[in-house]
């Protein structure tokens, strides 16, 4: 989902390798190395986990291999290379208790498998590949795979009643615009830790409502509690990230989380 953005927005201008899962198993240490060597890139972008948070729950080991294990592959190779690393990582490394958004400095504290694959993620890549870029997202939407906003109007198409979660906020964010702003920072050279969400905050089920509105469906919707609506894994209450630090560096903030959830409603769920 991210990295077919990814590809398309540096290909502009930038000569980019975009290696799917045939082409580079990032378990594979010795793929990563060999396909790192070979092109010599100035950046090595990992786009690729194991997203499915509820599967990860009870497949840890499976889950640890590709967002701790893979990741710590794609460093190594980066680093013996000479290239910047850019991960991606998650706002569930945070637990949820903080009453306000998140910034990239506070104490992390996963609840779930997944969460703590993707902060050993970020744990390896510090360790491993001194010049990198981690960037923490949240709530990720976009044209190609599997999202919440796809399922949402796929099931509203249907024509039943909606029951989706209210208690729950974080951030959207359109894959299109992750894949703009980080070329602006990999261009400008920044390095370290930053959050990187459209602008603005929701609950799922303001998410949901604004889907089937931007679709033209008249579907009942109706907010529902975490206890309510029982998943295999723990989700933090609040993963609002802020991107002050975005700000401060004297990068542009994405734009709010309604206008990319209209166009990406608009111009790639009725294609």
């Amino acid at each position: 989902m991210l990295g077919s953005d990814l590809v398309e927005c540096l290909n502009a201008g930038h000569q980019v390798l975009g290696l799917g899962r045939a082409q580079l198993d990032i378990t594979n240490p010795d793929q990563c190395q060999r396909a790192v060597a070979e092109f010599k890139p100035e950046a090595v972008i990992n786009a690729a986990a194991m997203t499915n948070v509820d599967y990860c729950e009870s497949h840890e080991e499976e889950c640890s291999r590709v967002n701790a294990q893979g990741t710590a592959n794609l460093a190594t190779a980066a680093a013996t290379a000479g290239s910047v690393l850019v991960h991606y990582s998650s706002d569930y490394v945070f637990d949820g208790t903080k009453p306000e958004p998140y910034r990239e400095e506070d104490a992390t504290n996963p609840l779930s498998v997944y969460g703590r694959s993707k902060l050993q993620g970020e744990e390896l890549t510090r360790s491993h590949c001194p010049n990198h870029l981690i960037v923490r997202t949240s709530w990720v939407f976009g044209r190609n795979g599997k999202n919440f906003i796809r399922t949402i109007v796929g099931a509203a198409r249907e024509g039943r009643p909606l029951r989706v979660v209210h208690d729950q906020r974080g951030s959207p964010s359109y894959t299109r615009d992750l894949a703009e702003h980080t070329r602006i920072m990999l261009e400008s050279g920044s390095l370290g830790t930053y959050h990187l969400t459209n602008s603005g905050a929701c609950s799922w089920y303001e998410l949901a409502s604004l889907a089937i509105k931007c679709a033209n469906l008249n579907v009942e919707v109706s907010p529902v509690t975490t206890t309510e609506f029982p998943r295999p894994a723990p989700r933090p209450a609040n993963s609002v990230l802020s991107n002050a630090r975005l700000a401060s560096k004297g990068f542009p903030l994405m734009r709010p989380w309604q206008q990319a959830a209209e166009e990406y409603v608009r111009n790639c769920l009725y294609e």
